[in-house]
């Protein structure tokens, strides 16, 4: 079983992608993939050949407001694209296609 995960940045107050956010998978606390998203918004592969399990994905988002977003998945086998939805004082996610 494997578990592949990408993701990408909205900035819905601009209505365009957001470039350069970092954003890290952690499990247990514990970094294990990192990267900025592109001029398109996305990291298309933050990190593959993963165990199913729980993770935490952290976004540093350019917003005034939300200094970094964590959100807390259970991944199971496959893969999961998690985007991020961000304005100045919102944020959303969902789990995509």
């Amino acid at each position: 079983m494997t578990v592949s995960v990408s993701t990408h940045v909205l900035d819905t107050a601009a209505g365009r992608p957001a470039a350069g956010v970092r954003v890290e998978l952690a499990r247990q606390r514990v970094v294990i993939a990192s990267g900025m998203t592109d001029a398109h918004g996305r990291i298309a592969e933050l990190a593959r050949d993963l165990e199913p399990g729980r993770y935490e994905l952290m976004f540093w988002p350019p917003s005034a407001f939300f200094t970094r977003v964590e959100l807390e998945v259970e991944l199971t086998e496959g893969h999961h694209h998690v985007p991020l939805l961000v304005s100045p004082y919102g944020c959303a996610s969902y789990r995509g296609s």
